[in-house]
């Protein structure tokens, strides 16, 4: 898609004011030259203890979605909202003429995904989605070592968000079902199997084990109905490469998994998650210079094959921080060239992670190995 410059700054609106709007989007929307907070849909402010009126007085604030997008100085949607509104509430924008961008997933299915990346086309309008774990610094330290060749030929990955938590969440993430984008699958999954596809690409296949650890149960046959807390994926690829995603509920360890690459030449080892969720609910600043940087303790570990076979590890501290801010970046320049090809996490992209996702659950159904086209 390429078509005429857009002025900017552009004119943000913002769908929802909870966690999302609060701690991932607001704050970066602020720093990013290209977006400019113009506006928030709330439907019932201070219900939930937040009020966006009290927060952001000085932008406009709208209780009903079809006056919400009926402000023609609005160009950009932003939708904060859980997954089961993805689909109607980016259809309406689109259909409005603004530009969007989706919190992850990005939607329950394939099919409603084809059908929103169809209709932006055909608007001219530019639809990206939320994958702002592309951003973690551990992840992207993974793909310089990588890209660099630093570990040979990777022969397995896995990758890990394991976390101690007996009770289930009392937010969407607990209570919505896999068929309107809930459990842990499409919630974490879609980062993991995101940050996999970014990496390596489709998989040729894929074997997915689903389970509730909570209540000791799998999902299959016996309880079609399971809503996971756990999941084993493994994808396969055409060069032998296993790629294993692993998400658990009951994981008592001090220091969690979250990288463990081998290949050839070397592999790296890598506990705990990005600091940039934690230090944003704190309420530490974009703009402080700590802002996603770890300490040296949770430094990953190298370990590489010397000439005569030995093996030789080191330290191995997280690359510069680029942080949640550059998806923003991005995503405002994209816009600003209205340009498809230039968007930092396309909707088509998404639309694949959720064909890998889908693969899962129906692997985990009927206990087989699924082929992927």
């Amino acid at each position: 898609m390429a078509n005429s410059t857009i002025n900017s700054p552009l004119n943000v609106g913002v769908i929802g004011y909870g966690l999302s709007a609060t701690v991932f989007h607001i704050p970066f929307i602020a720093i990013t030259p290209t977006l400019k907070l113009h506006s928030i849909l709330q439907r019932n402010p201070g219900q939930s203890g937040k009020s966006a009126p009290h927060d952001h007085p000085d932008v406009k604030h709208f209780t009903s979605l079809d006056q919400f997008l009926a402000d023609a100085d609005l160009d950009v949607v932003v939708i904060s909202t859980p997954p089961q509104t993805h689909f109607p509430f980016a259809q309406q924008a689109l259909l409005a003429g603004k530009h969007v961008l989706v919190e992850k997933p990005f939607v329950p299915t394939v099919s409603e995904a084809d059908a929103l990346i169809k209709l932006a086309r055909e608007k001219c309008r530019l639809i990206c989605v939320y994958q702002n774990r592309r951003w973690d610094s551990d992840f992207l330290t993974v793909r310089k070592l990588l890209a660099d060749g630093t570990l040979g030929r990777v022969v397995e990955f896995e990758t890990h968000f394991d976390r101690f938590r007996l009770e289930k969440p009392s937010t969407w993430k607990g209570t919505l079902s896999m068929a309107q984008g809930g459990s842990a699958l499409y919630d974490l999954g879609t980062h993991l199997i995101d940050q996999a596809y970014v990496l390596f690409g489709m998989p040729r296949s894929v074997f997915g084990v689903l389970a509730s650890q909570r209540d000791g149960l799998l999902l299959g046959p016996q309880n079609p109905d399971l809503e996971p807390d756990s999941v084993t994926a493994q994808l396969f690829y055409d060069d032998g490469l296993i790629v294993l995603v692993r998400i658990g509920s009951v994981s008592a360890e001090v220091r969690q998994p979250r990288f463990w690459i081998r290949g050839t030449k070397g592999s790296y080892h890598k506990h705990g998650l990005d600091t940039q969720e934690p230090q944003l609910r704190s309420g530490l600043k974009t703009e402080d210079a700590n802002f996603g940087r770890e300490g040296p303790e949770w430094n990953g570990k190298l370990t590489l094959v010397g000439d005569d076979g030995s093996f030789i590890e080191k330290d191995c501290p997280n690359v510069e921080p680029q942080t949640y801010s550059k998806l923003f970046e991005l995503f405002g320049e994209a816009v600003v060239r209205n340009r498809e090809e230039d968007l930092p996490v396309p909707a088509s992209q998404a639309r694949d992670v959720l064909q890998i996702i889908e693969a899962i659950r129906e692997s985990a159904r009927n206990r087989r190995e699924i082929q992927l086209s």
